[in-house]
C-alpha cells in the first residue's frame, strides 16, 4: 500500500467525502508530488532562486493527513447524527398521531384520552421529541462543520471514476438535506408554539394539521437524503 492510500484512511458519511478510488491508491506518492514554487530575481545579483508559493502553507501531504484525521470524527459523528434522526422522526411521527391520527379532532388521541407519552403531550411542548430533535440538530451542525473544514488538495471529486461521480452525488446531497433541515427546524417552531402565530388547535385546526403533515413529510425526505449520502459510500 502506497503513502496516499495509508493516509486516506476513513470516509465520513455526510459532508465531503475521504474514501479514494483503487485506482488512485496505485499512483505515485506524495513525495512525488511536485511542490510549485515562485521564482525570484535578486535584487542585487539577478540569481534566480526557487521558494515555495506560499511561505508555511501545509504541504499536499499534510493536507491529506489533516482530511483522515477529520474524516475519523465526520464518519463517527455521521453515524450518530443518522441514528439520533432516526429516533427524531419516529417520535415525530408518534407525536403527529397523537395530535392528529384518527381523522377528526374528536377523534385524536389526545382527545380520546390514550395519547402516547400521557396526555401532557397535548398540552405542553412534547419533550421526548423536543429533546430528540434538539440531539440531531447539534450532531448534524458539527458534522456538517467537519464537512467544510476537510481539504482536498487533490481534488478528489473531478474527473469521470465512478468514484468520483459518487464523491460529487455525495456533496450535491448534502445541500439537499441541509435545506430540509432548516425548513423542519423553522416549521417545528411555529407549530410548537401555534399560539405566539395565532394558531389555535381548537380554531385552526385544520391548518396546524397541515403544518404539521409538511413538517413530516419534509422530514421523512430529508431522512431519506441523509441515508442516501451515507451510503454512497458504505456499501
Amino acid at each position: 500500500m502506497g503513502p496516499l492510500a495509508a493516509l486516506l484512511v476513513a470516509t465520513p458519511v455526510f459532508g465531503f467525502s475521504l474514501s479514494v478510488d483503487p485506482s488512485l491508491a496505485a499512483g505515485p506518492s506524495l513525495s512525488n508530488v511536485p511542490v510549485v514554487a515562485a521564482v525570484q530575481t535578486s535584487a542585487e545579483g539577478g540569481e534566480e532562486s526557487g521558494s515555495d508559493a506560499s511561505p508555511g502553507a501545509p504541504t499536499v501531504a499534510e493536507q491529506m493527513q489533516e482530511r483522515g484525521r477529520l474524516a475519523k470524527l465526520h464518519r463517527a459523528l455521521g453515524i450518530a447524527t443518522w441514528a439520533s434522526m432516526t429516533g427524531t422522526v419516529v417520535l415525530g411521527f408518534l407525536q403527529y398521531w397523537n395530535l392528529y391520527g384518527g381523522g377528526g379532532l374528536a377523534d385524536t388521541p389526545c382527545v380520546q384520552g390514550d395519547a402516547i407519552f400521557g396526555q401532557s403531550s397535548c398540552t405542553r411542548q412534547p419533550l421526548p421529541h423536543l429533546i430528540s430533535s434538539i440531539a440531531t440538530t447539534a450532531l448534524y451542525s458539527v458534522t456538517f462543520g467537519l464537512s467544510l473544514r476537510m481539504p482536498d488538495p487533490m481534488n478528489l471529486s473531478e474527473g469521470d471514476s465512478d468514484y468520483a461521480q459518487n464523491l460529487r452525488r455525495h456533496k450535491r446531497l448534502r445541500w439537499v438535506h441541509l435545506a430540509g433541515m432548516v425548513a423542519q427546524l423553522a416549521l417545528g417552531a411555529i407549530i410548537a408554539n401555534g399560539d405566539s402565530f395565532g394558531l389555535s388547535r381548537a380554531n385552526d385546526y385544520s391548518t396546524l394539521k397541515a403544518l404539521s403533515t409538511v413538517h413530516m413529510a419534509i422530514g421523512l425526505v430529508t431522512y431519506g437524503t441523509m441515508t442516501w449520502a451515507g451510503t454512497i459510500f458504505l456499501f
